[in-house]
């Protein structure tokens, strides 16, 4: 019998030791889960594009109206700004291009020719950002640098501000690198022609480029807006 109750405490002995060494082993930690961080848009960015542009000038005076479809190519530069909050993008940009774009109307009287040679736009930009991809919608003030003439006639050149409104989306290839393509409207209105010639001319242009930038300053994350 005292053999027995030795044999029990022994071994409850030994189950409350094997416990105990249990509870004081040291826990292995546990792996957190890597999540690579959001592309992050906020900051300046440079670039360039190539694009086609299309639309409509008709002059009115004497002979007149002398309708005509312009179109040609465009290759120019683009600054700006993006801030990100959450998935919305804010931002500014500036555009300036070279424009091969003419056209010509031929009336009894002679041939009137049109040709833009600037197309360019000081914008507002708002989007939504879906990692590297960007969604967004644009719009501001338009430039145009044009010119017409009748027949042999001497050019006479002026400068328009109108508006613009477009769309695009936007892709980061890299981490600084981006790739975009977007369609804009141009809108130039009703201008009073002279000296040279008399009447007005009124035109509008609609764009789709394609282009790259170099974003300066990219981060871990945008920021996030607490509510």
């Amino acid at each position: 019998m005292n053999k027995l109750l030795l044999a029990i405490s022994a071994l409850v002995a030994f189950t409350a030791g094997a416990r105990a060494a249990d509870l004081g082993a040291p826990r292995s930690p546990v792996a957190a889960a890597v999540v690579a961080p959001a592309f992050n848009w906020t900051g300046f960015y440079l670039g360039a594009h190539a694009g086609f542009a299309f639309g409509n000038t008709t002059a009115f005076g004497a002979g007149c109206p002398c309708p005509s479809s312009p179109n040609g190519v465009l290759l120019g530069g683009q600054l700006g700004f993006n801030y990100q909050i959450n998935q919305i993008v804010l931002g500014v940009e500036a555009d300036l291009a070279y424009a091969g774009v003419s056209g010509r109307s031929v009336v009894p009287g002679g041939t009137v020719f049109y040709r833009t040679n600037m197309l360019g736009s000081l914008r507002a930009r708002g989007g939504f950002a879906v990692d590297r991809a960007l969604l967004y919608v644009t719009g501001g003030l338009g430039l145009q640098g044009a010119s017409m003439a009748v027949n042999v006639g001497p050019l006479e050149k002026y400068t328009r501000v109108g508006w613009t409104l477009g769309a695009g989306v936007e892709y980061a290839v890299t981490q600084n690198w981006t790739v975009k393509a977007e369609y804009s409207y141009y809108n130039f209105g009703t201008r009073t022609l002279g000296p040279t010639y008399a009447g007005t001319v009124r035109s509008d242009a609609h764009t789709v480029k394609l282009g790259v930038n170099y974003l300066f300053s990219t981060g871990p994350s945008a920021v996030v807006a607490r509510y």
